[in-house]
C-alpha cells in the first residue's frame, strides 16, 4: 500500500508539478522581453520625437523662407516669390552667366543664405518685405525680362537656363556656422586677398568672415582700375561730407595713408584736415576697393585700385577661378567662409 502511494504521488508529481516547475522562467522571460521590447519602442520614439524636434526647429528657422517678399525699391510695391524664383533673379543679376557652373551653384547657396539671413535678423528694416532689389542695401535682382534685354538674344535663353539649372541643383541648400545661417557677405573681386570683417562695417568680428587668399583673380578686368581726380575735385567732393574741410595742397603729406588692414586695405587715410576710414574715402572718391595706392602730380591724384567691392566674403571672380580648377561648389564656399558647415 505505500508502495502505491510512493507511485501515485510521484505520478502526480510528473504530471502536473514538474510542468509548472519549468515552465515559470519561460513566461518570466517573455515577460522581461516584452518590458525589454516596450523600453526599445519607447527609445526609438523618443529619438523619432527629438529629430522631428530637431527638423522642426530646422524648418522653423530656415526652410519656413519657401515664400519671399520682395520689395522693389524703384515703385515701392512688394513681390511674392518662390525662394528659387526669387534667386533665378538674384543669381542672373550678381554673377555673369558666362561664369562656371560650380561658382553659379556656389553663388546660389551664398544668396539664399544671405537673404534667409536678413529675413531673420533683419525684421522690419522693410516694413512688410523679406529683403529689397537694391544692391547697396541688400543684393541686387532682375527679372527675366530685364535680364533678357541685356544679354545677346542668341544666348539669353541658354543664360537663363543654366542659372535656372545651377539654383535648382542646390534648392534648399544654406551655409551655416554652429547651426545658424551666416551673414553670407560676397563682392567681385578681392584683388587676391579677401578682407576680415573685423577692419570694416565697425569692427563686427564675424567668425567666418576672415580674410583668405586667392589666386587666378588678376585674370579678370574686375581686378584693377584707376581713378583721376583733380585737387579742385577733390576739395569739393570732401566739401559735400565735411563742411569745415580744410587742405593745403603745398603740403607734401596734405593726403596720407595712415594704416592698413590685414589685407593690405587702407583703415585709415588723412585727406587735409580729416582723418576718415579707407571705406568712407572709398565712397567720397568713388574707388572700387579699399585696396589703394596713389600719386599726386600738383595737379591731380590718381588712385591706383586693386578689387573691386567690400572684399568681405565670397569673390565671385575668385570663385569662378577656383571652380575652373577643378573645386566644387562645396571647396569654394568653405574656403571663402572660415569653419562652415552646407546644410
Amino acid at each position: 500500500m505505500k508502495k502505491f502511494l510512493l507511485y501515485l504521488l510521484g505520478f502526480v508529481f510528473v504530471v502536473f508539478i514538474l510542468p509548472i516547475i519549468c515552465t515559470t522562467p519561460n513566461k518570466e522571460q517573455e515577460v522581461v522581453a516584452n518590458i525589454t521590447e516596450e523600453n526599445t519602442e519607447m527609445q526609438s520614439t523618443n529619438n523619432t520625437e527629438n529629430n522631428n524636434v530637431q527638423n522642426q526647429n530646422y524648418d522653423e528657422n530656415y526652410l519656413k523662407y519657401q515664400t519671399i517678399r520682395l520689395l522693389h525699391t524703384e515703385t515701392g510695391q512688394i513681390e511674392e516669390l518662390s525662394m528659387d524664383e526669387y534667386l533665378y533673379g538674384v543669381v542672373a543679376a550678381e554673377m555673369p552667366a558666362s561664369y562656371e557652373v560650380e561658382a553659379l551653384k556656389a553663388q546660389a547657396i551664398v544668396a539664399r543664405t544671405y537673404t534667409i539671413y536678413q529675413a531673420m535678423n533683419s525684421v522690419g528694416k522693410h516694413e512688410n518685405a523679406d529683403i529689397c532689389d537694391n544692391y547697396a542695401c541688400c543684393q541686387a535682382w532682375m527679372s527675366k525680362e530685364e535680364r533678357f534685354a541685356s544679354w545677346d538674344p542668341n544666348e539669353a535663353e541658354a543664360n537663363w537656363q543654366k542659372i535656372v539649372d545651377c539654383v535648382n541643383a542646390t534648392t534648399g541648400r544654406i551655409i551655416t556656422y554652429n547651426g545658424q545661417p551666416i551673414n553670407a557677405f560676397f563682392h567681385s573681386n578681392s584683388g587676391g586677398t579677401t578682407e576680415a570683417s573685423l577692419n570694416i562695417w565697425g569692427g563686427i568680428d564675424y567668425p567666418y568672415l576672415k580674410s583668405v587668399e586667392t589666386s587666378g583673380e588678376d585674370g579678370y578686368s574686375q581686378y584693377s582700375s584707376e581713378v583721376t581726380i583733380s585737387k579742385e575735385d577733390l576739395e569739393n567732393k570732401m566739401k559735400e561730407k565735411y563742411q569745415d574741410f580744410e587742405i593745403d595742397f603745398s603740403d607734401e603729406n596734405c593726403v596720407q595713408i595712415l594704416e592698413y588692414t590685414s589685407s593690405n586695405r587702407v583703415k585709415t587715410i588723412k585727406i587735409g584736415n580729416k582723418e576718415i576710414a579707407g571705406t568712407e574715402a572709398r565712397t567720397i572718391l568713388g574707388l572700387k576697393s579699399t585696396n589703394f595706392t596713389f600719386s599726386f602730380d600738383g595737379s591731380n591724384f590718381t588712385f591706383s585700385v586693386v578689387g573691386n567691392g567690400h572684399g568681405v566674403g565670397m569673390s565671385q571672380t575668385g570663385a569662378d577661378s577656383m571652380a575652373k580648377n577643378g573645386s566644387n561648389y562645396e571647396e569654394i564656399i568653405k574656403h571663402f567662409y572660415t569653419g562652415v558647415e552646407i546644410k
